[in-house]
């Protein structure tokens, strides 16, 4: 193991690599799956999924690893065609010596570019080009090229349109659920059974309607076409 890293190490840093050099290589190497994730789909669908839950009314039903292991088949299945593209583009001229580490990074990051620009809110843009204080300037059309807006802008918008998105589409589910709440409550205060928590009895009722209309495929269904727009 120790090799491994050592020859990694060396890869990267040349042969005056030292413990920092490696400490950092392993840093890097830990945060590297979170990144990536943050420059895909899998942030929307992961909360959306929770808000479902939380809608529902139950907190560990289903469980958090079913939960995120559904987030991430979901984003393989949203990021297919990025994932493609950067596998011809990038990773193959890697392996086949074509092109410098550098430019396979350049190349790598390109799709994911694309489909951050393409999601992302042009207020959430507007607003981290106003606070990086950088003057970019438009095209004929009135918008900033995805070329022209740096990386350290592009990301973090994306990750705050990305949640925005999905408090919206969780405000959207909420409202049945709620609706179920209120109409048992109000029954149950009729009857005088004050003393009996709605939460008991709704419970049951809005499992059950959500099973009979094919919840799981509506919401799923929603967030990746949510996608697609």
């Amino acid at each position: 193991m120790t090799g491994t890293i050592g020859d990694i190490a060396t890869t990267l840093f040349g042969e005056n690599v030292s413990t920092i050099n490696i400490v950092i290589l392993l840093t890097i190497l830990t945060l590297l799956p979170s990144i990536l994730l943050m420059l895909t789909g899998f942030t929307r669908i992961l909360i959306v999924l929770s808000f479902v839950r939380n809608a529902l009314g139950m907190q560990q039903t289903p469980p958090n690893q079913v939960l995120i292991g559904l987030a991430l088949f979901l984003t393989l299945f949203v990021m297919m065609g990025v994932f493609d593209q950067v596998y011809e583009e990038a990773y193959l001229p890697l392996t086949n010596n074509e092109i410098s580490q550098d430019d396979f990074v350049d190349r790598a990051m390109g799709p994911f570019r694309e489909f951050m620009h393409r999601q992302v809110a042009t207020t959430d843009l507007n607003f981290f080009i106003n606070l990086s204080g950088l003057e970019l300037e438009t095209n004929e059309l009135g918008f900033i090229p995805n070329e022209a807006i740096p990386d350290r802008v592009l990301i973090p918008a994306f990750i705050t349109s990305e949640i925005k998105q999905a408090f919206w589409i969780g405000f959207v589910i909420f409202i049945p659920f709620i609706v179920i709440d209120m109409i048992v409550a109000s029954t149950l205060m009729a009857m005088g059974m004050m003393m009996l928590p709605p939460a008991m009895i709704s419970l049951p009722f809005k499992v059950l309607i959500f099973v009979l209309v094919d919840g799981w495929q509506l919401i799923i269904g929603g967030v990746v076409e949510s996608f697609l727009r």
